[in-house]
């Protein structure tokens, strides 16, 4: 996996947030590699920082200090409208609460990144039919998300995520909500999504089970990333 570009990389990158008597930092000096198809778990004590780094990474937050690259661009030093560019193009988000759109179809609701970038109707309609055959929701094509289950519903948000064919995804609880059956069911469809298309994930957890299952597990500790052993 080494031998590629990392896909995304964070460099010396620190976050001191300034509210209050006194400054708290959440980030120090931490680095970060992600490579294609690599599944990297981030796991650590509430409020020990990891939605603070999900953000830092996904370009919707700055640094303090230091960088993120994407696909070996200046991403987190880019302009707003550039940096939101270069993430729709190479990134996707999935959330523990998948913020769908509750009055759009689950196909409407995929489609939506790919008709924000442009796309025809034959080619956003196609596109979001074939992510949501892949995820097992061919069959919900026109439901409503109030009409399907956590787990349908969380298979949407990932295939919304992917639209736009992403070099790599991040997750934030994403089977936080989940029972076992629907988080094993996500769990095995990250692990096809990395073989056959080599998107890479992070994923930000505090279920064990997930964690295991992932290629890394690094725990954020202090304001910096520590690898742990991933089980068997």
């Amino acid at each position: 996996m080494n031998d590629h570009a990392p896909v995304l990389q964070a460099r010396a990158l620190g976050k001191t947030y300034s509210e209050g008597p006194e400054p708290v930092v959440v980030l120090e000096q931490l680095d970060f590699a992600l490579y294609p198809g690599e599944r990297v778990a981030v796991v650590g004590s509430s409020g020990s920082g990891k939605s603070t780094l999900l953000n830092l990474l996904g370009g919707l937050d700055k640094p303090t200090t230091g960088e993120v690259d994407l696909m070996g661009q200046p991403f987190s030093s880019l302009s707003e409208t550039a940096r939101g560019r270069l993430r729709n193009q190479h990134m996707g988000f999935v959330y523990q609460f998948h913020h769908l759109l509750p009055e759009f179809t689950a196909q409407e609701n995929v489609e939506m990144p790919l008709r924000i970038a442009g796309q025809s109707r034959s080619q956003f309609q196609a596109r979001a039919a074939e992510l949501l055959a892949q995820v097992g929701l061919s069959k919900r094509l026109q439901h409503k998300p109030a009409e399907l289950s956590g787990g349908e519903r969380q298979r949407v948000a990932i295939a919304r995520a992917l639209a736009m064919q992403p070099a790599c995804v991040l997750m934030d609880e994403p089977t936080g909500n989940l029972d076992k059956d629907n988080a094993l069911a996500i769990e095995q469809l990250m692990l096809t999504l990395t073989q056959q298309h080599k998107v890479a994930f992070v994923v930000v957890t505090h279920d064990p089970q997930l964690a295991k299952k992932m290629d890394r597990v690094l725990r954020l500790e202090s304001g910096r990333l520590q690898p742990e052993s991933v089980g068997t």
